[in-house]
């Protein structure tokens, strides 16, 4: 139904994490049509710390999937790099850039999910663009700036997607929001207001803890009332 509707990445889960992605993405390559699996985005995260990305066996299971997009989540938070995954922060620049550039020779269109983007922005501007510099210099497609912990408020969303996009120019930027403060869709609306050029969502905003921004309200929104120009837009009314 997804594909049918136009949407342009289906995100289908984690090969490897558990027994029913795995799954999926085995029976996804003879019981799919080929636009549906065109459109399939494989989940996982960059290499672990201290290692080539050619050696990680998360990231091999990602190759393995085969998604023709993947999607990794970084850390873009300074704080989140030293005090949570304790490494040094020029690691977790080459952890990035390592993962995109390994996944890009094989072939694979890749998505960086800016884990804790605006959080880390907000607490040290400087080493977030760097983490984008990083999965830049790597040749990832797309840039998604996250708002992990729902808490950034809709104005600080405008503003700080406008100065990054001004950074990067020549880049995609997308957008991930929680509700943990009631705001994932405006907060959205608002980043695109900004600049980004692709939606993360959910239908029904189902996600974790209080939700992920909901696409049922996002996508007529866009298409009615601010006029953006999405495949999407015709299906609005079927």
């Amino acid at each position: 139904r997804l594909s049918s509707f136009d949407v342009d990445f289906i995100e289908a889960g984690w090969p490897g994490s558990n027994p029913k992605d795995e799954e999926f993405f085995r029976r996804a390559r003879t019981e799919l049509d080929e636009t549906t699996k065109s459109k399939l985005v494989a989940f996982g995260s960059t290499r672990r710390k201290n290692m080539e990305a050619s050696e990680d066996e998360q990231i091999q299971t990602l190759v393995e999937s085969g998604a023709p997009t993947v999607c990794i989540v970084a850390k873009a938070h300074l704080w989140q790099v030293t005090d949570i995954i304790r490494a040094d922060p020029e690691e977790n620049l080459d952890m990035i850039c390592d993962s995109v550039s390994y996944l890009v020779s094989q072939g694979i269109q890749v998505m960086v999910d800016l884990e804790h983007f605006f959080d880390g922005y907000k607490f040290d501007s400087e080493y977030t663009l760097k983490c984008c510099q990083a999965a830049v210099e790597g040749g990832a497609d797309v840039l998604v700036m996250c708002d992990t912990n729902g808490g950034t408020m809709p104005w600080q969303i405008e503003q700080m997607t406008k100065e990054t996009i001004e950074k990067f120019s020549k880049t995609t930027f997308g957008i991930h929001c929680h509700n943990d403060c009631g705001l994932a869709v405006a907060n959205t609306l608002m980043s695109v207001q900004g600049g980004v050029g692709l939606i993360q969502g959910t239908i029904n905003g189902i996600g974790e803890r209080t939700g992920n921004a909901d696409l049922t309200s996002i996508v007529p929104s866009l298409a009615l009332h601010v006029g953006s120009d999405m495949k999407c837009k015709e299906r609005v009314n079927d």
